[in-house]
């Protein structure tokens, strides 16, 4: 029996298009594959639209209408990035309607979404992190200038609002910047290494593993700009010796089970002198088959249609349970 798919995208954040490429690429590869795949956007107005019409007049009466893709689905593929999406949003939407949802619940969205709570889960669990403290836009025009920090909001993706400060006016204008993102503002010392990015997936029978890493080459701070100008140059497998590509897999794994997520997560890293300083995590990373992820695993030999697949496969083995978020990720 052929399985049917509800595919989300967009979303109301600035990721807003970058979701929409995602969600277009897995539901190409979800219909090579023999699935059934119906797609529904979230505008930047929170109105939902299905074949570009509009589900309803205002956001609340668009999900009413929405909901009835969801009981015809077998399985939510949510491919938004951000907040009101990937910060669990729609995991624990799918959880209330007892659907089986894609990639990781409520909890590890919620927790990989905030930069200041990943900071705080990592820590707690021995993962080195940059050196760094959480302010109130409210308050930033108190704030003592510290040279050579990156400032970004606490919870936004792509790199939105991210800036390098190293003098007075550079900070100020950077947390007003990222202020435009979020009222938490994270300001933390530049770490100095080579970026390195880690893919990590749950397969159906709970099992984690991670592909060959990827390594980011650009000139400068890797923000948004440089995410999609196409000046930043990725490699794959990155050129690692076996000791630090151990080392920078397992701290990925670590952190993975630490916030207890599911399907595939993206764990961005500093790899320093003295070891793998955790940057990020993106519990629904960029999804395209252009994307860091897909290449890291289609250097392991596991093509981009493959991979979403087994997304699906993953959210429906007896190992999820979308009723029990600690069941579910496990």
């Amino acid at each position: 029996m052929t399985q049917h798919i509800l595919v989300i995208g967009g979303g109301q954040n600035a990721e807003h298009d970058v979701s929409l490429a995602t969600a277009v690429a897995i539901g190409k590869a979800l219909c090579s594959n023999g699935f059934e795949v119906t797609d529904v956007t979230i505008g930047r107005d929170g109105i939902w639209r299905q074949a570009r019409r509009p589900l309803g007049k205002s956001a609340a009466a668009s999900l009413r209408s929405a909901l009835f893709f969801f009981e015809q689905a077998d399985v939510v593929f949510p491919a938004l990035h951000g907040p009101l999406g990937e910060d669990g949003t729609l995991a624990a939407l799918c959880a209330l309607a007892h659907k089986p949802v894609v990639g990781s619940g409520l909890r590890a969205g919620a927790l990989g979404m905030d930069k200041w709570a990943t900071k705080l889960v990592a820590e707690s669990t021995g993962i080195r992190t940059a050196r760094g403290r959480l302010v109130h836009a409210a308050d930033m025009e108190d704030i003592d200038f510290e040279t050579d920090v990156v400032v970004k909001p606490a919870s936004s993706g792509s790199s939105y609002g991210v800036g390098l400060a190293r003098d007075t006016a550079q900070l100020r204008e950077a947390l007003r910047t990222a202020a435009r993102f979020d009222d938490r503002i994270l300001i933390e010392h530049v770490v100095h290494g080579r970026e390195i990015d880690v893919a990590v997936i749950r397969e159906p029978d709970g099992s984690c593993w991670a592909p060959p890493p990827l390594e980011i080459h650009t000139s400068g701070l890797f923000d948004t700009t440089t995410k999609y100008d196409g000046s930043a140059r990725f490699s794959v497998p990155a050129d690692l010796g076996s000791t630090e590509r151990d080392a920078i897999t397992r701290v990925a794994l670590e952190m993975f089970e630490a916030l207890g997520c599911a399907g595939v997560a993206r764990m961005d890293f500093f790899l320093t002198d003295e070891g793998p300083v955790l940057n990020e995590v993106n519990t629904m990373p960029g999804m395209t088959a252009e994307s860091q992820v897909p290449r890291m695993f289609a250097a392991a030999g596991i093509p981009y249609a493959e991979l979403v697949t087994r997304l699906v496969n993953a959210a429906t083995a007896p190992t999820a349970e979308p009723l029990a978020e600690g069941q579910q990720n496990r």
